[in-house]
């Protein structure tokens, strides 16, 4: 084991572990640590030599060899959908699942899938790849979800907006990412609550103020901003340490539906406590990925 692990992570080996958004910021930082630790990791990415490169230094710095590649754009829901059949169908257990890619776009955009881009790769492809991966994991259990959350929540005018979680109206930027990463503590809310009794766990954290490529497909202007704001910036390794402590550490055995700032649970705006909009956004989040019609209020 290498000395990236310390006495506060598990022995991992033996076990399989994914994570996304994993070729960049916290998710590689984290998926380094995790590594160290002796599991096998499986890196989700868009881009295959990117992936690789990513894989062949992680193996580098923590000695371990088992780490793979799975390539997919969690843009599209296609693509996750084909995700999660290829690692089912191997029929390997899996035992921890760190949702952690995410975007931040200046302007609206959507997927190929005709749904806003921030909301669909910030929490659509959370609720989809979890929930398709779920079974596995509860016969795998013990087992962990991490998901990447951000006190930006708190920025996100109050509660979600179930007429216009495309974000149709009124488009801004920083607003809108925040509905997403309050999602994602509402969406980990519930995953928890129907996870009770199946050894597997759901937690969300806050991971600071990270100067990592989140703004990198937004031009110029949000690089240069981005430049001007790292010296502020924790490291990525600093933004990782709540999310390998949620995935490794023996003293979270148990803990779920909590959202952590600092390897500590913290509460979250009230309106992120809402167990009927964690619900109701479960449920839209369903219905969306079937292509179904919004249910009527």
């Amino acid at each position: 084991m290498s000395k990236i692990a310390d006495s506060q992570t598990s022995d991992l080996s033996g076990k399989i572990c994914m994570v996304t958004g994993a070729t960049s910021g916290i998710g590689k930082a984290a998926a380094t640590a995790i590594a160290a630790t002796g599991p096998t990791v499986i890196l989700v990415a868009r881009n295959p030599e990117k992936a690789q490169a990513t894989a062949r230094e992680i193996t580098e710095k923590t000695g371990n060899p088992n780490i793979e590649v799975m390539i997919a754009d969690l843009a599209s829901l296609d693509d996750i959908r084909n995700l999660a059949a290829e690692f089912l169908a191997g029929g390997r257990p899996l035992h921890v699942l760190f949702n952690n890619a995410g975007v931040v776009m200046l302007n609206r955009e959507e997927t190929v899938d005709g749904f806003e881009a921030t909301f669909a790769i910030n929490h659509l492809a959370y609720y989809l790849l979890t929930t398709l991966l779920l079974e596995r994991m509860i016969e795998s259990a013990p087992a962990r979800i991490v998901s990447t959350a951000s006190g930006a929540h708190a920025y996100s005018g109050g509660r979600l907006d179930f007429d216009d979680l495309q974000n149709r109206q009124n488009y801004a930027v920083m607003k809108v990412y925040a509905k997403s990463k309050l999602a994602n503590i509402l969406f980990t809310r519930e995953l928890a609550r129907r996870l009770e009794g199946t050894g597997v766990t759901a937690n969300s954290f806050h991971p600071g103020f990270v100067g990592s490529d989140l703004a990198v497909n937004n031009g110029v202007f949000a690089k240069m901003l981005m430049r001007g704001l790292r010296p502020f910036a924790r490291s990525n390794e600093k933004g990782a340490e709540t999310a390998i402590h949620l995935c490794t550490s023996p003293e979270v055995d148990g803990v779920s539906g909590q959202y952590f700032y600092n390897n500590k649970p913290k509460w979250p705006k009230s309106f992120a406590q809402n167990d009927e909009d964690a619900l109701r956004l479960w449920e839209e989040s369903e219905r969306i990925v079937a292509g179904l019609p919004a249910a009527k209020p």
